[in-house]
């Protein structure tokens, strides 16, 4: 029966296609937006994370229900947006773990395991373990590792056809974001840039993964550049010898197919150091850090660019999502893409030719005024660049927006938006306790009022450029959004519910208890004529190095799920623990330390911030929470974890080059954070601690 209506969902799509080409002239791309898959990161090459189904709908939204669930056992941080073609569900995990999974049962069909581990262990140290997703062209599945391969696997087995490493083996570089398709090609970048690493993407053939062209986002030594149009214009926008001291301008995470006008659309990260006077002394713009560039699909050469942050020194990625829309302005269309990048502004961009066409504040902003729609340069505030003491600005590097999916209604003509609200402090000199020291600057977390610290959804309108309705959370991290045709807009946040809203309204009609925080976006599709709409439950990521804003109580080991509804489901979640405050903390009194190697463990502990959390607090990030661990109670199991990589192949990276003394040192500190905090819910009765 499945491949009847498999064959049946094909007759039907075919033949969709051909009368759409027949009578309207349409593109594949409109084809493929009508169909009931979700084939697509975005779903359309547009990104715009709608769906056109309306089986589920205002109406009869109270009644969805969880119609399956799969668990996942071993997984830690999941940041992707599923995919799925023909009734199967394809998504990754940690370290780009691939499933695929019946979307009508859950019944997962097969695996793949690219072992980051054994091919190149030492990129396990760059960042923590999280994949945005796998892509979907002819039968082949498509995944980007942590250690920066591109790998092809047959769609129906999960069997690898073909693997390139697009970074050089032995390098800083790696790669977090979800590789896309067009035409006969496949492109990914890579991230690095906060290790002043030099940002590009390569487009490769999807048959055989032989390299057709690469880009890079900013430009190299003067004889590298030499001949090169895009990367000579860009050099004269750098001072001194950059290329010696790293570029960045990774392109981390949103990359943007336009079919109608053959594009390809790159949103840049910040440029590297992030104190842009140590990078670039003397100013400069620093082409083409913080901006998106225009290329051709097919050549990759450069069109134009749009640079959102001039010289940037906050950490304000412009690699947040680019949607593309056709948008009505003063009674004219306009072919734009829109962007709400870290910097809190809502831009609007022809795509014919860069132009800026509008950008307004989507919340607290305070590094600029406003932005010189006659110039497309923001007007900065006064002393936010930090040169002569403390600068405090909105937002800080988190975001007001980052990786998280916004998703556009063309029904409402509504973006729906992650928003985050935090502040931070700039200044230079040695970290204060809890900061990072940042290439030669130091951050702080500033809150001011009571929406500092929180998140919301926000319903911006991107053509009058403002809030038609917002939703506040209690909580700052919240996952991305989907709107459907039904009038909703679905979003999973940090407390662990999975909510539907009127989107028209942002009124709350539905609400379910995931039992774990959600960051991903969810996705919707239909199969044998019923509407679905799945999510990946997995808190995590970034969530380990804010904890101090962004711990909302879940621990390390928590369940982790993708999560499928359906009108009539009822299907029920196994118990799962609730939110926690409480530190746990174990401790052995016959442990003695020092202070000072207590002092020098935590400075050992920054290599650790990733994964088990700013100051010991992970925040049911991508590791345990070391105060509660029995590992580093025992010196030798400790040894054989750390040292030895007992742990490797779960996800724990090997420090070869620690030392016995280091590891005492790092055991200090840590059972120093566990008798504090046993001390603390002593003397003031707290059952919460962090």
């Amino acid at each position: 029966m499945r491949g009847i209506e498999r064959m049946r969902g094909r007759a039907k799509y075919f033949l969709t296609l051909g009368l759409v080409v027949l009578l309207s002239g349409y593109s594949y791309r409109d084809a493929v937006a009508a169909d009931n898959d979700w084939p697509r990161h975005g779903r359309d090459s547009d990104e715009t994370n709608f769906s056109p189904l309306a089986q589920i709908d205002t109406g009869n939204v109270k009644t969805l229900g969880l119609a399956w669930f799969v668990d996942l056992p071993g997984e830690t941080s999941l940041e992707a947006t599923p995919i799925e073609v023909d009734g199967i569900v394809y998504f990754s995990g940690a370290y780009g773990k691939v499933y695929a999974v019946d979307g009508a049962n859950g019944k997962v069909l097969w695996t793949y395991d690219p072992e980051v581990w054994k091919h190149n262990p030492a990129k396990m140290h760059l960042n923590f373990s999280v994949s945005r997703g796998v892509a979907y062209a002819d039968g082949h599945i498509f995944l980007a590792t942590l250690d920066s391969r591109l790998q092809a696997l047959d769609a129906t087995t999960g069997k690898l056809l073909w693997s390139v490493e697009t970074t050089p083996h032995d390098s800083k570089y790696f790669i977090t974001g979800a590789p896309r398709v067009f035409n006969d090609k496949v492109i990914i970048g890579n991230a690095g840039g906060d290790l002043g690493t030099r940002g590009y993407v390569t487009a490769y053939d999807q048959k055989a993964g032989k390299q057709d062209w690469r880009f890079y986002t900013a430009p190299g030594s003067p004889e590298e550049n030499r001949g090169d149009p895009a990367m000579e214009r860009a050099a004269a926008t750098w001072k001194g010898e950059y290329w010696k001291t790293g570029t960045g301008g990774s392109v981390w995470d949103s990359i943007t197919f336009d079919a109608k006008l053959n594009r390809i659309y790159i949103g840049t990260g910040n440029g590297g150091p992030t104190n842009a006077e140590t990078r670039s002394p003397g100013g400069g713009d620093n082409l083409y850090t913080a901006a998106i560039v225009a290329l051709d699909a097919d050549t990759g050469k450069y069109i134009w660019h749009y640079q959102q942050n001039p010289h940037d020194t906050w950490d304000f990625d412009c690699t947040q999502q680019m949607t593309l829309a056709e948008v009505t302005i003063d009674g004219k269309p306009h072919d734009v893409v829109m962007q709400a990048p870290k910097n809190g502004f809502f831009y609007v961009i022809d795509r014919n030719n860069g132009k800026l066409l509008s950008a307004e504040k989507i919340g607290k902003v305070t590094w600029a005024e406003r932005i010189d729609i006659a110039t497309g340069r923001p007007v900065e505030a006064p002393n936010m660049r930090y040169k002569t003491g403390d600068s405090v600005l909105w937002p800080n590097p988190t975001g007001a927006h980052s990786w998280e999916a916004m998703s556009y209604s063309p029904k409402t003509g509504l973006v729906y938006i992650p928003y985050m609200q935090n502040g931070v402090r700039f200044y230079k000199g040695a970290p204060q306790p809890g900061d990072f020291d940042n290439f030669g600057i130091s951050i702080g977390s500033v809150r001011t009022s009571p929406e500092d610290g929180k998140g919301a959804l926000l319903a911006w309108d991107p053509v009058g450029q403002k809030a038609r309705w917002k939703v506040q959370h209690d909580v700052i991290m919240n996952g991305g959004t989907l709107s459907t045709a039904g009038d909703l807009v679905f979003q999973g946040t940090a407390d662990g519910y999975f909510t539907g809203y009127d989107a028209a309204t942002g009124k709350r009609l539905w609400r379910f208890n995931a039992g774990l925080g959600i960051i991903s976006p969810p996705i919707s599709y239909e199969l044998g004529g019923k509407q679905y709409v799945s999510i990946l439950v997995g808190y995590g990521g970034s969530a380990a190095v804010g904890s101090d804003v962004m711990s909302v109580g879940w621990k390390w080991g928590a369940p982790r799920r993708l999560l499928t509804f359906a009108i009539g489901g009822s299907a029920k979640l196994p118990p799962s623990p609730p939110p926690d405050m409480r530190v746990h903390a174990l401790d052995d009194p016959n442990f003695v330390f020092s202070a000072a190697d207590a002092r020098a463990g935590k400075e050992l502990y920054m290599q650790c911030v990733l994964c088990h959390g700013r100051d010991l607090a992970p925040s049911g990030g991508p590791a345990p929470d070391l105060r509660e661990s029995a590992v580093p109670l025992d010196a030798e199991s400790f040894w054989a974890t750390v040292h030895d990589g007992a742990l490797l192949t779960a996800g724990m990276p090997q420090f070869q080059d620690i030392t016995r003394e280091q590891l005492n040192q790092l055991r200090a500190y840590i059972r120093a954070g566990a008798r504090a905090a046993l001390a603390r819910q002593q003397n003031d009765g707290s059952s919460s601690d962090k």
